[in-house]
């Protein structure tokens, strides 16, 4: 099984990030949330997602056997996070609503908030077709 990342994984994780950021994107909810959560929940999410990611990817895309590729399986849930939040920032400023020149806490926000379904929506298309 090959665990390098790769430009198929990319792709995966960025189309399993927008299946979920688009319809989040869209939430005037999802909007309000990130101008209005505070920074103690913002950073709940935040630990939320990551581990929520990091238990997905040791089931799923590394079957529970990571004990000599531990750095692999943490840069695999570092890019997954990071590509996820690219798409959704992407997403949002295509909406206009990442004022990130102008309310760059509020962009932040939101791009936490969103992030975390995206999140999921990434790691789980990078577990498909894994051999």
């Amino acid at each position: 099984m090959n665990l390098n990342f790769n430009l198929e994984d990319a792709s995966q994780v960025a189309i399993g990030a927008f299946a979920l950021a688009v319809p989040v994107s869209f939430s005037e909810e999802a909007w309000k949330l990130g101008e209005t959560l505070p920074l103690i929940n913002l950073l709940l999410v935040f630990v939320l997602s990551v581990v929520i990611l990091g238990f997905f990817a040791y089931e799923s895309v590394f079957q529970a056997n990571i004990k000599h590729r531990v750095s692999v399986f943490l840069i695999r849930i570092v890019i997954a996070y990071l590509l996820a939040a690219l798409v959704v920032s992407l997403v949002l400023v295509a909406l206009n609503k990442f004022p990130l020149l102008t309310e760059p806490a509020i962009a932040f926000k939101r791009l936490i908030v969103i992030t975390m379904p995206a999140s999921m929506g990434a790691i789980i298309a990078d577990s498909f077709d894994k051999e």
